[in-house]
């Protein structure tokens, strides 16, 4: 496995970045279009172009707005989704250390640490800035991890930072939760018939408004898991060059692996920013297996290993 340059995945990150927010309005606007399109009488499907351009700045400034908040506000909603809380540096010396050694070491500013009260093991970074990035440890991965791990854990998680992989996720989980809003919303008309006067059979336009929602969402998971695969090859390599022991990071993981679940996290666009999904319970075969946020762990030490 061979670790690609900082600065390359950075900029191959913000360019992922740019491309997300260029393609996520743009789908949404042929979302709209092919609604409008095929909701439309025979007769006025000429117009459905006129008919999207009135409605389409309506639909780009509440996602925008919808974009806005959920930017300014991801860190309160991280830790609402994952119980974290602050860390103090008296309350854990050790922890502090590990970060600002390697904090040191790489030229990096140091983080916020926060620590997340559950016994499993699991950790994981946020942020999309200098001023908000952070690194979050549960507490069982704090005192069940030799130091060695957990530095390996540690600089694993600030890899995602340095390679602006957090800002590239939360962008993804944004857009990916607005068409999951939008996809509920035709579900649930769909479903009880609120769409329109409830005299005329309105499960036609719900219907066309559920599958061209679904594609639109089915498209940005996909890019999501893809993104996500692909950080945690990479923030692990970087772990191993950061620290020199890829051995420990591979020790860690093994323990990790054992028992990853943390009882807060009940999102699966939270979960998927751990170094382990602490909601994939079931190794061998699930929904969440198929459409996997993180490669295999198994794979992950094999690869690490080659370092030794």
């Amino acid at each position: 496995m061979k670790y690609v340059g900082i600065k390359s995945q950075i900029r191959k990150n913000n360019i992922n970045s740019v491309i997300m927010l260029i393609a996520f309005p743009v789908l949404l606007v042929a979302m709209v279009y092919v609604f409008v399109w095929f909701t439309s009488p025979d007769e006025y499907r000429g117009m459905a172009a006129d008919t999207t351009a009135g409605i389409v700045p309506l639909v780009l400034a509440g996602t925008g707005i919808w974009f806005l908040i959920a930017w300014f506000s991801h860190t309160a909603i991280i830790q609402r989704a994952t119980g974290s809380k602050p860390l103090e540096r008296r309350e854990n010396k050790r922890v502090y250390n590990l970060v600002e050694n390697l904090c040191i070491s790489m030229g990096m500013q140091t983080p916020k640490v926060f620590v997340i009260e559950d016994d499993s093991l699991n950790a994981f970074a946020s942020g999309i800035n200098d001023k908000t990035y952070a690194i979050s440890l549960s507490r069982g991965i704090i005192s069940k991890l030799e130091d060695d791990e957990l530095e390996g854990v540690i600089a694993h998680e600030l890899t995602h930072i340095r390679n602006r992989d957090v800002r590239l996720l939360i962008v993804a989980v944004i857009f990916v939760g607005i068409f999951s809003f939008i996809a509920n919303m035709a579900f649930r008309g769909l479903r009880f018939g609120s769409f329109g006067n409830r005299e005329k059979n309105n499960a036609p336009v719900v219907l066309v408004a559920l599958v061209i929602s679904g594609i639109a969402y089915l498209v940005s998971l996909v890019l999501r898991f893809g993104i996500s695969r692909s950080r945690e090859y990479m923030a692990d390599a970087g772990s191993a060059e950061m620290t020199r022991k890829p051995y420990a990071l591979a020790s860690a993981l093994r323990k990790i692996s054992g028992d990853p679940l943390i009882e807060a996290v009940k999102s699966r666009d939270v979960s998927q920013m751990f170094i382990d999904n602490p909601r994939l319970v079931n190794k061998e075969f699930s929904i969440d297996r198929i459409f996997a946020t993180h490669p295999p762990i198994e794979k992950r030490i094999q690869l690490l290993e080659q370092f030794v």
